[in-house]
């Protein structure tokens, strides 16, 4: 394997998470080994078990996996038509099943999991399953994958909980090969930027329903993934850099002849070959694979999200990381590109501009990432630095990344946008929280203002459009964590506290609430821990109380005598606003996901 100088952090924080993780690590690979020891595929199972697993499949594809003991490949999707960008994975599983006949194996849809939209859902009571359904996703993974008859999965998925939930769940049979293949983002419509102005124009009653939901339309408006870099497409940018997906995967638009190329390359991948055989994920999942993908997120400016589902999927493979892991990662990894909310351009625009093969490769030549690590393919992470394209004969050839297209979007590692990536740890008397400064203007990384206090997202809008916070102002949303309904994403609080920040308000947003991949210019300390609901320090916080976010610094303080301080009971969650929490929209069913959820620096983790 490619061996390389580390730069010292990067090896310094892999070190430290590889010994914190020895016993886990230990006890994971042991079951993973154990599993390897079996005799293959359906040669595992009796007979009237084989016969059940198979009965469905044409003559010839039964005589393959029966008889001739071919490889069996299970294919869990994420398809529905609700997603843009799962849509397209509608007649995924007939292409891979042609191909996989091709190699003289077969292919079986193991099982469907949900997927849910968070577009759709945003600022609902549904968007309180979010989350959990994460941890739903990787259970309905583990029951598709629990008949025990495959040699390899192909992991249909693309957004924000789907990819860690497949993720988690096929980390439970670590010792198949796995391959992840997603669908590609929608082509470009209108731009984010003119979206987001829309945005705040309505929120000041400046354009009505019609205009906002005509500019809505044009930037969400065909198949594919939305074009904004937020949870989906970072989840796309770290399966490159864990060598999971067939190299260059992420970005290649849905409906092309490359897109469908790739698809069936997948196939071939985790099938292997005479020279090469595809290994199991959980070995490929090792400390420097989370290293690499915690480094690709903070290069990129990718989703804050990640710091919860990141430290879930690492914890499904038995290593063990928090959020000191990921801020002393961000204090040397350098930021490499703008994509919106941290800039202007897209992820069409991304790709066009040298997309992940560029970061990767810049990353990699550094020394920020591991270069010796196990991937799906033969040639290693480097493979992972080529951009795919279509040759004449419609066979797939990679070019090298060279030099950036467009130094507006992507830069290399000698001359980046900031020579940090962008991700604070916050601590203080208020907990830990962590913020993403990389399209925060320098000016705004430190607010300090009397506090009002809101139980609710709702309660600040309908404050808002009283003219009740023309000032300068933290707005506290607390009640919003895994325990107490579930971790909601907060993007609807975006467009108002932005048109506040426009008004020359020094404003910042303090939450146990999630705001994702979509926060952008307003200062927000999120995923604050311990969470209120837990008897965390924000159920302590009154309005008017000086708080001071520093950004420079790392953080996150309620300006009060510390006598004054610790005397002062926390609130309990109201009993008016749990139960409302708990009814309706299935909510009864996620009451388990609520008392059993770990805290967010934890992963939220409900099956702990």
């Amino acid at each position: 394997m490619e061996t390389m100088k580390l730069h010292a952090t990067v090896a310094h924080v892999t070190q430290r998470i590889a010994q914190r993780s020895l016993p886990t690590r230990s006890a994971y690979m042991a079951r993973l080994d154990a599993a390897l020891q079996r005799p293959p595929g359906a040669q595992r199972l009796g007979c009237a078990n084989v016969a059940h697993a198979f009965a469905a499949l044409p003559g010839n594809d039964k005589l393959r996996v029966v008889a001739e003991k071919a490889p069996n490949i299970g294919i869990v999707t994420a398809y529905n038509d609700m997603l843009s960008a799962h849509a397209p994975f509608q007649h995924y599983p007939d292409l891979i099943k042609t191909e996989a006949r091709k190699h003289g194996a077969t292919a079986q849809v193991a099982g469907g999991v949900p997927a849910m939209c968070d577009g759709v859902t945003q600022g609902t009571p549904g968007m309180e399953l979010s989350l959990f359904s994460r941890d739903v996703i990787a259970m309905a993974t583990a029951v598709s994958l629990s008949h025990d008859v495959f040699s390899g999965v192909l992991m249909l998925g693309v957004c924000d909980k789907i990819v860690p939930g497949l993720l988690i769940g096929a980390l439970q049979f670590g010792h198949l090969p796995t391959v992840f293949v997603p669908a590609g983002p929608m082509t470009s419509g209108l731009s984010n930027s003119e979206k987001s102005r829309v945005r705040e124009q309505a929120a000041q009653g400046l354009v009505g329903r019609a205009e906002l939901c005509a500019a809505e339309s044009a930037a969400y408006h065909s198949p594919g993934t939305c074009t904004f870099y937020g949870t989906a497409n970072s989840n796309q940018m770290l399966l490159e850099a864990m060598g999971l997906h067939v190299p260059g995967t992420a970005f290649i638009n849905p409906g092309t002849l490359v897109r469908d190329e790739l698809t069936r390359e997948a196939l071939r991948t985790v099938l292997g070959s005479a020279d090469f055989k595809c290994p199991p994920l959980g070995r490929v999942v090792d400390a420097r694979c989370i290293v690499n993908a915690m480094v690709a997120l903070l290069a990129t400016g990718g989703s804050t999200n990640h710091l919860i589902h990141w430290v879930a999927v690492a914890r499904a493979a038995g290593i063990v990381i928090d959020w000191n892991d990921f801020s002393a990662l961000s204090d040397v990894v350098p930021l490499l590109s703008r994509v919106y909310p941290n800039g202007s351009a897209d992820v069409n625009q991304f790709q066009v501009a040298g997309g992940p093969g560029f970061i990767i490769r810049e990353l990699l030549d550094g020394g920020y990432m591991h270069a010796d690590v196990l991937t799906n393919r033969a040639g290693g992470l480097r493979e992972y630095t080529g951009i795919p394209h279509a040759a004449e004969d419609g066979r797939l050839q990679w070019d090298i990344a060279a030099a950036s297209q467009d130094e507006s979007v992507v830069r290399p590692a000698s001359s980046p946008f900031s020579p940090s990536g962008g991700l604070k740890l916050l601590q203080g008397n208020l907990g830990r929280s962590v913020i993403k400064i990389s399209a925060v203007p320098d000016d705004r990384h430190v607010i300090e203002a009397p506090c009002r206090v809101f139980d609710s997202q709702e309660a600040l809008h309908q404050a808002f459009a009283a003219d009740e916070l023309n000032r300068d102002l933290i707005c506290v949303v607390r009640w919003q964590g895994p325990q107490a309904n579930g971790m909601p994403e907060l993007h609807k609080l975006t467009p108002p506290l932005a048109v506040l920040q426009g008004k020359g308000y020094r404003v910042a947003l303090v939450t146990d609430g999630r705001m994702s991949g979509a926060s952008g210019k307003v200062p927000a300390a999120i995923h604050v821990s311990p969470e209120a609901a837990a008897g965390g320090p924000l159920a302590r916080v009154r309005d008017g109380d000086v708080i001071r976010l520093d950004a420079n610094d790392g953080t996150l303080q309620v300006l009060l005598p510390d006598a004054e301080w610790a005397a002062r009971d926390a609130l309990p969650m109201p009993d008016a606003l749990r139960q409302a929490n708990g009814l309706g929209m299935g909510r009864e069913l996620f009451a388990s996901m609520r008392r059993n959820a770990l805290s967010a620096e934890e992963g939220a983790c409900s099956w702990i």
